[in-house]
């Protein structure tokens, strides 16, 4: 924190706003229970009537312009007494529902969606704040006229009719609160409603003014970019560095405490939840260094934590950046949320990722500065055309693949690095063929797709004129992720042990007990005893890691359009070890048919025998830094070993350990298998519990009966 700041002390009053916060969070979950959480109805109505404004013109990316601006215009808002910021959607109007068939239809007709990945960034808000629309308006319509290339011209007609959208957008915000206003009679509530309308009048044109602007500002940019642009799950992000310098201001000139700036980020969040459909994940990040290496640690880096204290929802999940020198305190806000039992929290090892990025051709002004763009794949904030989680790859059904070739072939391969070249061969060619489709899919997005609201909160599109999809963000990347690591170097493990060392099995016999799913249970006993990833064994903790390299290596041969950049591997899962792991046979580790993969980069559930210090030592035999496509490690604890006398320093130091070492990222669930086992008997008595997945946080009684099994089956801990 500053050193004004800290002479002041950051001192929150629990009782402060907690009614207030309880009612919104209640009626967020009703909401989300009755699915009127999100808003999102496709809003064909509004883009048949873009489409049709705009049939005249010869440039698709005007008419995305134009279909931007009457997706935004179209929104209205509603308001609940207790909210502080507006931006929650009002349900489908009996006009547009009337309009909904024929404008499906006239859509089907004339508008195509390309493919690809959307958002999963965090917009560059710096010249919306210091300009204000009309002033980015002004400086869109002088870029227009003294444009010579028709190209670049129409970017920014597009860009500005997204933008128009934008403000009238917000006009309607402010009107909503016009009419809560006319209707108030209560003296409090009328300063705050008149307040948040001061506001909304404000920002719909000016620079921002003040914290209250800021983070309603920061909203109304992610909810516009979300729904104007169809681009998914764009994040809050780095609330400590966005907003740090209005809040420091109106501390000082005592019109923000502290306890209102929480309120103000606890409704945010509450938005948040009211808008993302559940399943998905919008993440805040907090702490790390600036660009000259100092730590990064002000009041809101705290707040940013303590605001899940008492809203206790799915979203945001909330990052620390942790380096050598970050704040004691911080740290051990974070791992006393923990031990309370919120799963809502991160650690992210900061100098890790930044060597990463720095490895990308980010430099170091800007790798300070990322955002886990949902679960925990890293892009810049501001800069990113990077796709994520683009594809996944099923590395055991590769194995499996050519297991299978091996069994069917009359000169099996005779050696164990014979067998190990030839999968390798196989996942080079998935490889190629994923950054085959992966370009295929920018050249569509290019000639179908087109962003210019999110182009103009993306740097450098404006400078550029070009949008978004047609390669204008400074960093275009794509990420891909391999799930399953931890059960190959298992599964490779026993290949190289009963084929190939002991020849207890050949190919032949070693594929008809995987197709029986180990209906001879001895083979079953025999596998589990030979050595596992997790446990400081030397021969798949190698295994992993060379496999880890190869990855990194294939991956960097390979070209990405549209400016040959790179294709970037990560290790992370989301709910795709399960859903993996339901379509794949058996494994050669023991792995039974349909069984979910490993939850990340840690070992397969259940198969640390030594403890978490051991899978921390094994989970960092291997180099992390090239993941930046994301590598999340899952540890447990039931809530009485957290809650007992020392856990959190202990877990602290753990979680320490593990950073220090190189580690990517670690999450800690605090529940017990009984507890998971209650709530699937009876969800209704558990509709709250909420449990970390694979670097995402969802409802346990919301999620499937394979998820919740795998989630059971998960090591637990002791301390």
């Amino acid at each position: 924190m500053s050193d004004q700041l800290m002479e002041t002390d950051l001192i929150i009053d629990e009782e402060l706003n907690a009614s207030r916060i309880q009612a919104l969070r209640e009626r967020c979950q009703l909401h989300r229970r009755h699915g009127r959480n999100s808003g999102w109805h496709g809003g064909f109505v509004a883009i048949a009537r873009g489409l049709r404004a705009s049939s005249s013109e010869s440039s698709w990316q005007v008419r995305k312009g134009y279909v931007c601006r009457e997706r935004l215009r179209s929104l209205e808002f509603v308001l609940d007494d207790d909210e502080l910021l507006v931006g929650r959607l009002a349900p489908m109007s009996e006009s547009e529902k009337s309009e909904m068939e024929s404008a499906k239809a006239y859509c089907a007709e004339h508008y195509r969606r390309a493919g690809g990945q959307t958002g999963h960034c965090e917009l560059y808000r710096d010249e919306l704040f210091q300009l204000g629309v009309d002033g980015l308006l002004a400086k869109l319509a002088g870029l227009e006229s003294s444009e010579a290339d028709d190209e670049r011209r129409d970017f920014y007609r597009s860009a500005q009719l997204a933008l128009h959208g934008f403000q009238e957008m917000i006009e309607h915000a402010g009107d909503c609160v016009q009419r809560s206003l006319a209707e108030c009679s209560d003296a409090s509530r009328r300063v705050e409603l008149e307040s948040m309308l001061s506001s909304c009048r404000w920002i719909a044109r000016h620079p921002v003014r003040d914290f209250r602007d800021g983070i309603q500002l920061l909203w109304f940019m992610d909810l516009g970019v979300m729904y104007g642009d169809e681009s998914g799950l764009v994040v809050s992000g780095r609330l400590d560095r966005t907003l740090i310098s209005y809040y420091e201001r109106d501390i000082f000139s005592g019109r923000l405490t502290a306890d209102d700036a929480l309120a103000l980020i606890e409704c945010l969040y509450i938005l948040i939840n009211e808008f993302v459909p559940d399943g998905l994940a919008m993440s805040v990040m907090a702490g790390g260094r600036d660009a000259s290496g100092a730590d990064w640690c002000n009041d809101l880096s705290y707040l940013s934590f303590e605001a899940l204290r008492r809203t206790r929802l799915v979203y945001p999940t909330v990052g620390l950046c942790w380096h050598e020198d970050v704040e004691s305190d911080l740290m051990d806000l974070a791992v006393e949320l923990v031990c309370e039992g919120i799963p809502n929290v991160g650690f992210f090892g900061d100098e890790t990722i930044q060597r990463g990025l720095q490895a990308l051709g980010v430099p170091s002004e800007e790798s300070c500065n990322y955002i886990n763009s949902t679960c925990v794949e890293i892009t810049p904030v501001g800069r990113s055309g990077v796709w994520v989680a683009s594809p996944y790859f099923n590395v055991c059904q590769y194995l499996l693949d050519e297991i299978w070739r091996q069994s069917e072939s009359d000169s099996p391969v005779g050696t164990f690095s014979e067998f190990i070249d030839c999968y390798k061969e196989r996942l080079s060619g998935r490889i190629r063929a994923a950054v085959g489709e992966q370009n295929r899919l920018r050249q569509e997005r290019r000639q179908w797709g087109r962003r210019p609201l999110q182009s103009v909160f993306t740097l450098p599109c404006v400078e550029r004129g070009r949008d978004v999809d047609d390669g204008g963000a400074k960093y275009n990347w794509v990420e891909c992720s391999f799930v399953g690591m931890a059960n190959l170097a298992d599964c490779l493990e026993a290949i190289r042990q009963l084929i190939f060392e002991e020849k207890s099995l050949d190919f032949r016999s070693m594929r008809s007990l995987l197709e029986s799913d180990f209906a001879d249970s001895s083979w079953l006993a025999r596998i589990n005893r030979l050595p596992k990833y997790g446990n400081c064994e030397a021969g798949p903790d190698g295994l992993l890691s060379e496999f880890i390299g190869f990855a990194e290596a294939e991956c960097a041969k390979q070209v990405v359009e549209p400016d040959g950049t790179r294709f970037v591997p990560g290790a992370f899962c989301w709910i795709m070890h399960e859903r993996f792991g339901r379509e794949t046979g058996a494994t050669p580790d023991g792995r039974r048919r349909g069984t979910p993969f490993a939850d990340g980069c840690g070992p397969a559930q259940g198969r640390e025998r030594f403890g978490p210090t051991s899978a921390i030592l094994s989970t960092t035999s291997w180099r992390h830094d090239a993941l930046i496509g994301g590598a999340a490690f899952n540890m447990k604890f039931t809530p009485a070993v957290l809650r007992s006398e020392g856990a959190a320093s202990k877990l602290r130091d753990l979680i320490v350990v593990y950073l220090r070492r190189g580690g990517f990222e670690t999450q800690i669930n605090c529940v017990d298998a009984e507890t998971m086992k209650r709530a699937r008997e009876d969800p209704d008595s558990y509709r709250d519990l909420i449990v970390r997945i694979g670097g995402y946080t969802d409802y346990f009684v919301r999620i499937s009966r394979e998820m919740q099994d795998e989630l059971i089956l998960r090591t637990e801990y002791g301390l």
